[in-house]
């Protein structure tokens, strides 16, 4: 009886090592690629590449167009919120159900449902009736959304120009969604939420990040 508690204790130490070892390599990993993960983006998770190339390029090159001395002082991305707004929901409930499966494929996060906040008789809508879908991305995963966005997602766009205001017409345009399976064709907008103080620094911080505007 001695003799097993012995292994079994004997198990759980190196258990505990090896984990105490795993956790030091993803340190060392996570150093080696320039960056200092904070406690809620965990040292165990890859950084997304956006965000390295925005540390390692975007924030001193702020620094100098805008005269900054700290690199607290250059705008940051806080968060990016996908909408998808559905009318026809109202009418058929399955409309609504693809749409939660195709934002989830999207963005690579669970949406949540967004509902009327008062009722319109003219529009036959109620209070509290499902009416569209939203996600709310932020950390790593709102720079991996950004990432293919502007290097996979917008090129797909014909006759793409550049973007003046970020709504997206057609969500086949994102290589997760099969356009085989799809009931019908739905728009879709990207709104950019950042410590920006105004329209200059907004515009700067987008272009670093690789977003094309129109000229």
């Amino acid at each position: 009886m001695a003799d097993e508690k012995d292994d079994k204790a004997k198990e759980a130490k190196e258990a505990k090592a090896k984990k105490a070892a795993g956790k030091r390599r993803g340190r060392d990993e996570v150093k080696k690629a320039g960056f200092e993960a904070t406690i809620e983006e965990g040292l165990e998770t890859k950084p997304a590449r956006l965000k390295l190339r925005f540390r390692k390029d975007g924030v001193p090159a702020l620094m100098k167009e805008f005269g900054y001395k700290n690199p607290n002082q250059v705008p940051r991305l806080e968060k990016i919120v996908v909408n998808m707004g559905l009318g026809e929901a109202l009418a058929n409930n399955k409309i609504l159900e693809s749409a939660v499966d195709q934002l989830g494929a999207i963005t690579g996060q669970k949406p949540v449902v967004t509902r009327a906040r008062k009722s319109i008789a003219n529009f036959k809508l109620r209070e509290g009736q499902a009416i569209g879908a939203a996600v709310t991305l932020r950390s790593d995963r709102m720079y991996e959304f950004m990432d293919r966005l502007i290097n996979v997602a917008l090129p797909r766009v014909r006759d793409f120009k550049g973007v003046s205001t970020l709504g997206v017409r057609e969500q086949i345009i994102f290589p997760e969604i099969n356009y085989d399976q799809i009931e019908k064709v739905k728009g879709l907008n990207i709104t950019f939420v950042t410590t920006a103080r105004n329209d200059e620094q907004g515009l700067a911080l987008m272009r670093h990040f690789g977003l094309p505007f129109r000229a």
